[in-house]
């Protein structure tokens, strides 16, 4: 009887891990923001949060899918970079583009260590609340409206300097804020430069790779200093992963050839509407609890 309970749990498990491998995909590169999905979806359905390292695992399957799809454009960047440390040429684009995810990845890899170092309860801070998200949700949707309404939209990546990367990641700070998006806040970055689109949602996929992988391999770490954790989820996370990589592959495809066309006005309402939502479960659940 034993054995078959903790069949039906490691089944139950990966059926979790499943679905919010599924969540994570769907969320990670358009801009809605995952960490605000993960959290809210788990609590809607009635499971228990996965925390921030279980979190941060998922997100490598959105790593695999970004590389898996950049890998020509990601080969070229490194062979730039080789070329710009062998011969001088820092002013080719491959090379350019190279230093601007190098310089747009400093400030949250800096802000990041911080917060590990200085702010020991950050997982459970006010940060992570339900009305926090709910509200930040409706900043960025009115500030992904901003940018779509001033930018200029003509700069491509042909165009890309490390000054541009360093804006673009200052921003990038702010994704460390559940519910703003780190997809969300450098597209949003990224078009009140006066980027198109398309370049601009490209340029974030690349942007997002140090920054995703760093804090996934660091969450991982942590899940195996853990042993019987570890033992314990190491199938479910998989299927996780996994289910994350395809469904992001997926997600990447369709949001580039999405903004060749279309604006970005049907992620700003999703996001007003999400966030109203949020506000008023909140509410009720406050209310609720008063009675």
């Amino acid at each position: 009887m034993t054995e078959i309970a903790n069949a039906n749990e490691l089944l139950d498990a990966c059926f979790k891990y499943l679905i919010l491998g599924v969540v994570q995909g769907l969320t990670e590169f358009l801009p809605i923001s995952s960490t605000a999905h993960l959290k809210v979806v788990p609590m809607m359905i009635g499971w228990e949060e996965p925390g921030i390292s279980a979190t941060a695992v998922i997100q490598l399957g959105s790593i695999i899918a970004v590389i898996t799809y950049f890998k020509n454009d990601f080969k070229a960047i490194l062979k730039g970079i080789k070329l710009a440390i062998k011969n001088g040429q820092w002013r080719e684009q491959n090379a350019r583009i190279g230093i601007a995810i190098c310089t747009g990845t400093i400030p949250i890899l800096l802000t990041g260590m911080s917060i590990k170092l200085f702010w020991n309860d950050y997982g459970n801070s006010v940060l992570r609340s339900i009305s926090f998200i709910g509200l930040i949700s409706i900043v960025m949707a009115l500030l992904l409206a901003i940018s779509e309404q001033l930018g200029s939209q003509e700069k491509s990546m042909s165009a890309m300097t490390g000054k541009d990367g360093l804006l673009i990641g200052i921003g990038q700070i702010l994704a460390l804020i559940p519910g703003v998006s780190r997809s969300g806040i450098t597209l949003t970055s990224a078009l009140l430069l006066g980027w198109k689109r398309q370049d601009a949602a490209r340029f974030s996929f690349l942007l997002g790779i140090p920054a995703i992988t760093l804090a996934g391999l660091s969450e991982l770490k942590n899940t195996f200093n853990d042993q019987f954790q570890f033992n314990n989820q190491v199938l479910p996370l998989m299927v996780g992963v996994i289910s994350a990589a395809v469904v992001s592959w997926i997600v990447i495809d369709w949001l580039l050839q999405y903004l060749q066309k279309h604006s970005t006005w049907m992620f700003v309402i999703y996001r007003l509407l999400f966030g109203i939502t949020l506000l008023l479960w909140f509410s009720s659940k406050s209310s609720n609890q008063i009675t």
